[in-house]
């Protein structure tokens, strides 16, 4: 049996413009993704604190450590300045030396270095020196060089062993530095003293002296050499210029290093000629006592010329002229004074009394 079926309901007519678009679905926020993010704060947060955990205990460690040093190295300062005292400059050399090797700012420890150098130098025997090695030195390398500085000290050939420490320098710039350093101011210092001392070489000591003080404090014999030496010079610059000037510079000079001199005249010597020819020039000026007083010095360290000697004579006579004698005239038996001035003669005039 086929038949149409109908529906009961009447179907409305389909219209494309009635159609409703689908709507999005809208996305949930993932509960994964901020459960990741919360774990990785956290764990960020735990790491940070280790790390700051971890660099507190380093911190604290290396604190630790530098208080360590720092007691170790002032108990060896302390026992290096003992061993100074008692004269035991090897031992304290080796501990200033430990000191610098760790700590090269340390207070003191180079300056007391450079004394301990100097110090065991000086204690070097001077009257048998060890001969200067006649083979032919071998200056390949800083040791060479420094073993040949070290002979060169011991016979005081301070220009060459002056030589030797700048070849080590040139070599290896670090070779025993703080050994060096107290080295080359052992060699300058001494070079330095002997320039003015010995060869009267003024600008070459005060030059050598500086040089020597880069490397650490002057001793006090240096600094009134190279003092006297800068005088010494500054008067020389009056000579013949100023008489006064040079007179009064070369009497400092003249009292404290009298045999100070530039290879012509001690400044002794420089005093005495300066004084002789300043007092001919104040004689000359008819100031007769300073002329006297200057030929008064002059004559305390040698005679005077013939014009000076001729002079001082004249000077004595006219500074200290001779004292006229006084002559009181008695007018009465009374025994009592005149209240007039009393009259001065060249020859005594006896008045007999009344009678």
């Amino acid at each position: 049996m086929s038949e149409q079926i109908e529906n009961t309901q009447p179907q409305k007519p389909f219209d494309v413009d009635d159609t409703q678009p689908i709507k999005p679905i809208k996305k949930k926020s993932s509960r994964w993704r901020s459960i990741f993010v919360s774990v990785l704060g956290f764990l960020l947060l735990v790491g940070m604190g280790a790390f700051g955990g971890y660099s507190s205990g380093i911190s604290d460690r290396l604190k630790a450590e530098v208080s360590v040093t720092s007691k170790q190295l002032t108990e060896q300062y302390t026992l290096a300045l003992v061993d100074i005292t008692f004269g035991r400059y090897a031992t304290a050399q080796e501990r200033l030396e430990y000191i610098i090797k760790k700590d090269p700012s340390f207070p003191g420890a180079q300056e007391k270095l450079t004394e301990v150098l100097v110090a065991s130098n000086i204690h070097i025997p001077t009257n048998t020196p060890v001969p200067t090695p006649t083979s032919t030195p071998d200056f390949s390398g800083a040791e060479s060089a420094f073993q040949r500085a070290q002979q060169l000290i011991q016979v005081q050939d301070w220009p060459n062993a002056l030589n030797a420490l700048d070849t080590i320098r040139k070599l290896d710039p670090t070779y025993k530095t703080a050994q060096v350093d107290g080295m080359y101011y052992y060699v300058l210092r001494n070079h330095g003293h002997n320039l003015i001392t010995k060869e009267g070489n003024l600008e070459g000591g005060i030059y050598y002296l500086t040089l020597a003080e880069r490397f650490g404090p002057l001793d006090n014999s240096s600094k009134g050499i190279r003092e006297g030496a800068r005088a010494y010079i500054r008067g020389a610059s009056y000579w013949e210029l100023d008489w006064k000037q040079a007179v009064e510079i070369f009497a400092q000079v003249g009292a404290g290093f009298p045999s100070l001199w530039d290879g012509t005249m001690t400044a002794s010597q420089r005093f005495y000629q300066a004084s002789m020819r300043y007092g001919d020039e104040l004689f000359a000026r008819s100031d007769y006592c300073g002329a006297y007083l200057n030929y008064t010095n002059a004559m305390a360290l040698g005679g005077l010329d013939k014009t000076s000697a001729k002079n001082y004579n004249n000077a004595f006579t006219s500074c200290y002229p001779a004292t006229p004698t006084l002559e009181i005239i008695a007018t009465n038996t009374t025994g009592v004074l005149p209240t007039e001035p009393p009259v001065v003669t060249e020859t005594p005039i006896v008045v007999p009394p009344s009678p």
